[in-house]
């Protein structure tokens, strides 16, 4: 850094064990080529203009050899003057029974330090044996313990299936538009050319499908981010393009183990008879995101390939999947889940009820589960200046067109409530509201002056 002061030639020569001849040898041979400069009195700098280049520039040719991934997915994270922050995809961690895990995992350390293992590629037994059980029970699918391979989250689970499906440079991948846009990511990595299928309220349009598709990604429980369940004739549309197509389906059950009112819809993995599904979950949500724990419900077919592929790619570590495992076999986790689903569907319904004040200026999105809900706007509200008037409030909220390709039939504003209280979301959907009015005003006074006599 241009005008750091050096050490003393003395201090510096006994810090580096060398003679201070040495050092001082150095520093006259810097001063030369113009990097140090002496100030009498002072002591040696750096100079100026010689800070080193950190930017590296790639190797000749290998820029042009990198592949366009698109543009980046990250949404952007909301300041520290949002006071209510809607935030998607986060649980309540307060409301987590941290001194219970804490007694599970103590309990699990011990019996790890007595004899430390290291876990299967496929996952510990007895977490893939409580995994078959949960699902079995809460979304109707007949498997067993060999049919599941834990993962290190949902994200892992995607990266290993586009390294396996994607068998050649340009494979086309189609997705919901809008969807989840790690998982569409992580498709274009492995170069697939990844297409955006447009969702109504009965999900994703299987008639707009590309034949060519060899690969589909689905969120058929809770489309992300409208949250709009996949009707059971939409179901079995999909199903009959895959037998038609030979395409396999990657079903990602996005927030499915909390769902409101009405009987849980089964997975679209239950009806399929072709093994053509491939089943995704995770516990980010009803544990905790650090955890970082999922699973695949892998077709017999594909359990090798998956198995090599997570070799070279690392698997979660014993002690999160034993301690999990636990939680599962001793009942917390149901436990947990019927608490949280209470807690979250007191958030929702209130969030509902504000919004319900002002149907001609936002109605929601058909949905019945999830940490979120999306509100489709009237005809003539900007909902991207609807989300700015809202941050300036105070208020954090996405615009759908955040999470969409290319085929956005219509925008939205989405609203999270898993770390907000009651409220909290109250107060932020009151807000919300007043910023809507205001940009509903503006656009009908705008409109005004454009229409005055001149």
């Amino acid at each position: 850094m241009a005008g750091l002061r050096m050490p003393a030639s003395r201090h510096l020569a006994e810090r580096l064990g060398v003679s201070r001849n040495t050092v001082t040898t150095v520093y006259e041979l810097l001063v030369s080529e113009g990097l140090l400069v002496t100030r009498p009195g002072a002591g040696t700098f750096v100079a100026e203009g010689h800070a080193p280049d950190t930017k590296r520039k790639p190797p000749v040719g290998m820029a042009s050899r990198l592949r366009p991934l698109g543009p980046s997915w990250r949404v952007k994270a909301f300041g520290r003057d949002i006071r209510y922050p809607f935030v998607l995809g986060v649980p309540d961690l307060r409301a987590f029974s941290w001194t219970l895990w804490r007694q599970i995992a103590n309990k699990t350390l011990r019996t790890y330090s007595r004899s430390p293992a290291h876990p299967p590629l496929e996952g510990v037994l007895v977490l893939r044996e409580a995994v078959a059980r949960h699902l079995s029970f809460a979304r109707g699918i007949a498997c067993s313990a060999e049919d599941i391979v834990i993962t290190a989250g949902a994200q892992q689970a995607f990266d290993l299936l586009a390294r396996i499906l994607v068998r050649r440079p340009g494979i086309i991948v189609a997705v919901e538009d809008p969807s989840y846009p790690p998982m569409r990511m992580a498709f274009a990595a492995a170069g697939a050319t990844v297409i955006g299928t447009p969702v109504d309220d009965e999900g994703i349009i299987v008639d707009a499908l590309p034949a060519e598709a060899e690969v589909v990604c689905v969120t058929p429980s809770h489309q992300f981010p409208l949250g709009v369940p996949m009707s059971p004739a939409r179901r079995q549309s999909l199903l009959a393009y895959a037998r038609r197509t030979g395409a396999v389906i990657i079903e990602d059950d996005y927030d499915g183990e909390f769902r409101f009112g009405d009987r849980p819809l089964e997975a679209l993995r239950t009806s399929d008879t072709a093994q053509q599904v491939i089943y995704v979950g995770t516990f980010s949500k009803s544990l905790f995101p650090d955890l970082r724990l999922g699973y695949v419900v892998s077709p017999e077919w594909l359990q090798g390939s998956l198995l090599a592929a997570k070799q070279i790619s690392g698997h979660p570590g014993f002690l999160a999947q034993q301690t999990t495992a636990a939680f599962f076999a001793e009942g917390h986790l149901v436990r947990h889940v019927r608490r949280m689903r209470r807690l979250y569907g007191e958030r929702r319904r209130a969030l509902l009820d504000v919004i319900g004040e002002a149907p001609d200026l936002l109605s929601p999105f058909p949905s019945a589960a999830g940490l979120h809900l999306a509100f489709r706007p009237a005809p003539d509200l900007d909902v991207n200046r609807l989300v700015a008037v809202a941050a300036e409030l105070g208020v954090g909220a996405y615009p759908v067109s955040a999470f969409a390709d290319q085929n956005l039939r219509e925008n939205g504003v989405v609203l999270g409530y898993g770390v907000l209280g009651v409220e909290d979301v109250r107060s932020g959907g009151l807000i919300l509201l007043e910023a809507a009015k205001r940009v509903a005003a503006g656009r009908a006074r705008n409109r005004r002056i454009k229409m005055a006599p001149r």
